[in-house]
């Protein structure tokens, strides 16, 4: 099982997978309709809205955690050392 470089999901069914590619390292909620990978932005911004919508928390607190999440996982670690 894979784990998305992108967001920590586990990937383990082929529809789990970005354009049901399982050489892709991201799943399908962080592709583009196009089967590329989101920027930074665009999955700091659904992760941030993600997490209001699932644990009731305001927008600054959101994003502070989709922040710390996202510092954690291989895709962007780059940008978030």
């Amino acid at each position: 099982m894979k784990n998305c470089i992108a967001c920590g999901m586990p990937m383990e069914d082929t529809s789990d997978f970005a354009m049901n590619d399982k050489n892709k390292d991201y799943c399908i909620h962080c592709a583009r309709p196009d089967g590329t990978m989101q920027s930074f932005n665009e999955k700091k911004e659904s992760l941030t809205n993600f997490i209001i919508k699932t644990q009731g928390v305001n927008s600054e607190t959101a994003e502070s955690i989709a922040l710390s999440m996202m510092k954690k996982l291989p895709a962007w670690k780059n940008q978030l050392s």
